[in-house]
């Protein structure tokens, strides 16, 4: 990222649900063409739920929405008898196309590092897909420990991509 650029984290709005939207469609395309799953689309009342509780964020670069991701302070259907630990679970971290390569990822986990000190939480936590080795290698680059895998039950409160898969989790202690 060229230190020119400030980057503000703003939670998204009801006003960025599309673009929101837009990103995921970009995401996926982009996960079709690099690997062999891909995310199915999401339920917009999802979205519209995270943004209301304030649990979708925005990534700002000079003003203009560079990355999105979401957050959970519970996972229990990904991370079962681990979720009772005070942890920020970091799902969907899309980049917009014109800003993909400037490793948004390290920027997130600062940022949720404060975030988990000001509100004692003790781990950072994602899940990616377990058959994803380049993804996995990069978040153990990132600073995470792979913690191992889960299998999600059959449930409709997912979207549709985690049926039937093995998920990679990994943690970050915040200290």
């Amino acid at each position: 990222m060229n230190q020119n650029h400030e980057l503000q984290f703003v939670r998204s709005t009801a006003d960025d649900i599309d673009a929101i939207f837009s990103f995921y469609d970009d995401a996926i395309a982009f996960q079709k063409k690099v690997f062999k799953k891909h995310w199915q689309g999401f339920d917009r009342k999802l979205i519209e739920t995270e943004v209301t509780e304030g649990r979708q964020w925005k990534i700002l670069v000079n003003g203009k929405i560079a990355c999105i991701f979401a957050v959970e302070f519970s996972d229990p259907l990904i991370w079962k008898e681990k979720d009772t630990d005070p942890s920020i679970y970091l799902h969907r971290i899309v980049s917009h196309s014109e800003f993909r390569g400037n490793n948004f990822m390290l920027a997130i986990i600062e940022w949720a590092k404060n975030f988990g000190k000001a509100n004692a939480l003790q781990f950072i936590r994602m899940d990616t897909w377990g058959d994803n080795p380049n993804l996995i290698a990069y978040y153990v680059k990132s600073g995470f420990t792979h913690t191992g895998f889960s299998t999600p039950d059959p449930t409709p409160s997912l979207p549709k991509h985690y049926e039937g898969i093995e998920l990679a989790l990994f943690e970050l202690e915040i200290n």
